[in-house]
């Protein structure tokens, strides 16, 4: 990436903010573009400058992040959301990846990890907190039932179906094209339609997807 990564920290305590903010800027990568102390605040500087990536806090007085993330997804699909957060609620986590984060990382996380998530996020992909995978995982295992709704497999073609397996899995487009001998940008082509079929934006909501509607990793190895 030619141009640095546009970063907005939106957290209530500002002595983390001011660490967060030393921290990326001591990377060539990074730009602040700005901070908020609260979710409202949030909103308001995501509209105006319309960062590349939001670090956003979940739990904050007022407007939580949770109802920040909501509405900056909605109203900014292009800014890509990352929860930093010291919750370790399986509940949280959930909801906030089904409210279109991209990314859920916890704050006790090592200085390159977050490096490497806002880096993995601005460009497109998904993070959780390692600690967090076991949660994501045993929240999808076993959803809730949708008997009215079956999966409705007709809307993807096989290779889609395919990519919705490895999407599943966490697998990057590297990853997916290396696996089912495709360009990677053969990959990144299947992997926009199907967000433009499921009108989502992010991969993480993607995921969460497939694996409810059962393209999970049984199925990886069907071939398109």
């Amino acid at each position: 990436m030619s141009d640095k990564i546009r970063v907005l920290l939106v957290d209530d305590h500002t002595l983390f903010r001011s660490g967060i903010k030393s921290l990326l800027q001591r990377n060539e990568e990074f730009e602040v573009v700005g901070e908020a102390g609260d979710g409202l605040e949030g909103i308001k500087r995501a509209r105006s400058l319309k960062p590349d990536v939001a670090l956003l806090d979940l739990h904050m007085p007022g407007v939580s992040g949770l109802e920040a993330l909501k509405v900056i997804v909605e109203e900014i699909p292009e800014v890509r959301v990352l929860m930093l957060t010291v919750s370790e609620d399986a509940q949280d986590l959930m909801d906030a990846l089904r409210a279109g984060a991209s990314g859920y990382l916890l704050k006790n996380i090592e200085t390159e990890m977050l490096i490497d998530g806002v880096r993995r996020v601005a460009a497109g992909e998904s993070v959780v907190s390692q600690q967090m995978t076991a949660k994501l995982i045993a929240g999808v295992r076993n959803p809730p039932r949708q008997e009215n709704n079956p999966p409705d497999r007709e809307r993807f073609s096989p290779r889609e179906r395919d990519i919705l397996a490895s999407l599943a899995q966490g697998e990057s487009n590297k990853e997916i094209a290396r696996r089912l001998d495709l360009a990677e940008s053969t990959v990144k082509i299947h992997v926009q339609n199907i967000f433009k079929k499921l009108n989502m934006t992010s991969r993480v909501q993607v995921a969460l997807y497939a694996v409810e509607h059962g393209y999970g990793p049984a199925r990886n190895a069907a071939a398109g």
